[in-house]
């Protein structure tokens, strides 16, 4: 179960990164309509370990950006 909404995460980021490129955690929550922070790390996890984002910490959040 974990499996399949990790990857549906996966691909709601994918395709807003790829779509606005460099995001904050917070654009980011906001553009893909993920609530919680576990389900945004738990896409972006997914994405990180198959080597397709590029995260940067700037202040008190991070910039990600896909490969």
């Amino acid at each position: 179960m974990f499996e399949e909404k990790a990857g549906a995460l996966a691909g709601k980021i994918w395709e807003a990164l790829n779509a606005q490129g460099k995001l904050t955690g917070k654009d980011l929550k906001k553009a893909t309509k993920i609530r919680a922070d576990k389900d945004l790390y738990l896409g972006l996890g997914w994405l990180l370990r198959e080597d397709k984002l590029v995260i940067e910490e700037v202040e008190k959040d991070v910039e990600v950006s896909l490969k």
